[in-house]
């Protein structure tokens, strides 16, 4: 009898835990996606387009940010300041008025993605992605 109460606490508390890894991992994937898919307005191919909830379409008309930054059909963004810019492909603003330019973006992946290199001082050749001794002469792998 007690050993038939301990297997089914045990059983109650493994299927406990399966249902809260389950759901916690559900719950981050829809964070992962939400942040993907923000709503904002881009310059595609020449051609301001809207995100609104993951769904991108043509720019009929001028939109105010929630700053207070206005964009026009034509990719012409007048600041919150009374400063104007124009958007080039790849260029986006957040609903909330926050500027990312292609560039921006290029060089967070650029940064997000960049691996450590080592290599030996004496033999250029030898390469490396973790620390360690040059398979020639012996001497540490140095971060390039």
């Amino acid at each position: 009898m007690k050993t038939k109460k301990v297997l089914t606490t045990v059983l109650t508390s493994f299927f406990t835990m399966v249902l809260f890894l389950t759901f916690s991992t559900t719950n981050a994937q829809t964070k992962k996606t939400e942040h993907k898919m923000k709503d904002c307005c881009m310059m595609k191919d020449g051609k301001m387009m809207v995100m609104k909830d993951g769904k991108t379409m043509p720019m009929d008309k001028m939109m105010i940010m929630e700053n207070g930054t206005t964009c026009m059909t034509n990719g012409e963004c007048t600041m919150k300041d009374g400063s104007k810019m124009m958007m080039k492909n790849g260029d986006r603003m957040d609903m909330n008025g926050k500027m990312h330019s292609k560039k921006m973006m290029d060089k967070k992946k650029k940064t997000k993605n960049a691996v450590a290199v080592y290599t030996c001082p004496m033999h250029s050749e030898v390469v490396g992605v973790k620390g360690g001794k040059c398979p020639k002469c012996g001497m540490d792998l140095v971060k390039k």
